[in-house]
């Protein structure tokens, strides 16, 4: 029953959409429907001539949004990453605010099948669209020891990347990677148990899923395409949940808002125009919302405001 629940608690609900800033008769895309709990309520805010955009790149979450709001005039649902939101006819017009929660979704958790958790023996798969690229077993399956490495260190910053990959290129030619109990006994073999509540697989697991949906891509050129798209006084809100994420979504509205960090060493650096401004701070989930939700304890909302273009 715990997880039934679970599955259905969106993250930062209250702060992702207030943030948004939501007028009646506005257009607004989110590009991460899964399972529509922003999505509801955007809608709920919307008059008759408001408008919402729904994407996300899981099958199972666009038969979601299917069958609960395809009826309604309002809402256009579309099959892809929100990295292409800007190939969308629908956002030609452009959009008022768009809304990004990032990483994996707690349904795609707690089905086993799908691969994303070392919680349960299930296929070693990771894809979010299960339709199209390689599998976490296919890249371990063919990726040298290097690669591997690479991949834990720049996306798990996993510190035993080395002793992980190299077992992992040790122990495949045997027995292929195939099942993600495999590499989560390996981690634990390799690693131990050194972190107090934290399992020896969380980063290896997580590398992996970045590396096989290429998230970190799809973030810097979702959060570009979010720009060229959004009106003047247009919001952009964005849920990150670990380090990586948060550090891109911060830098990019850092560098879209006219502020350069110039280097002691270096010539000075000319700003660029600034095309954004941060509403506010940084927020994190309460205590409250910790407390019902306990997957939210690493969620980070960055909100920003897209600014009036000057003129010559």
């Amino acid at each position: 029953m715990a997880e039934q629940v679970l599955r259905h608690i969106p993250v930062m609900l209250g702060e992702a959409v207030e943030g948004l800033s939501v007028r009646s008769d506005g257009r607004y895309l989110d590009g991460t429907f899964g399972r529509g709990g922003h999505a509801r309520a955007v809608l709920s805010r919307l008059g008759p001539d408001g408008r919402l955009l729904l994407m996300d790149r899981d099958p199972q979450a666009i038969a979601a949004a299917q069958a609960e709001f395809a009826s309604d005039p309002r809402v256009c649902i579309r099959h892809a990453n929100f990295s292409s939101l800007a190939e969308w006819d629908e956002t030609a017009a452009g959009l008022d605010g768009v809304l990004l929660d990032l990483g994996v979704s707690s349904p795609q958790l707690d089905e086993a099948a799908r691969g994303f958790s070392f919680m349960a023996d299930a296929p070693l798969d990771m894809r979010m669209d299960t339709s199209q690229g390689e599998s976490a077993a296919g890249f371990l399956a063919s990726a040298s020891e290097r690669e591997i490495a690479d991949v834990l260190w720049n996306y798990g910053e996993e510190r035993h990347s080395r002793r992980i990959a190299r077992a992992i290129v040790a122990d495949r030619d045997a027995t292929p990677f195939t099942r993600t109990g495999q590499l989560a006994a390996l981690c634990e073999r390799v690693v131990g148990r050194r972190e107090p509540g934290k399992h020896p697989a969380t980063r290896t697991f997580q590398a992996l899923r970045i590396q096989v949906n290429g998230e970190l891509d799809a973030l810097h050129d979702g959060l570009d395409a979010a720009l060229s798209r959004l009106n003047p006084g247009g919001r952009l809100s964005v849920i990150s949940f670990h380090s990586l994420e948060d550090r891109a979504v911060k830098q990019f509205i850092r560098d879209q808002s006219g502020r350069v960090q110039n280097s002691r060493r270096g010539p000075p650096l000319q700003a660029a125009p600034a095309r954004l401004k941060a509403v506010g701070k940084a927020q994190f989930p309460s205590d409250e919302e910790l407390a019902a939700n306990p997957r939210s304890r690493s969620a980070v909302l960055r909100v920003a405001e897209k600014l009036a273009e000057e003129r010559a």
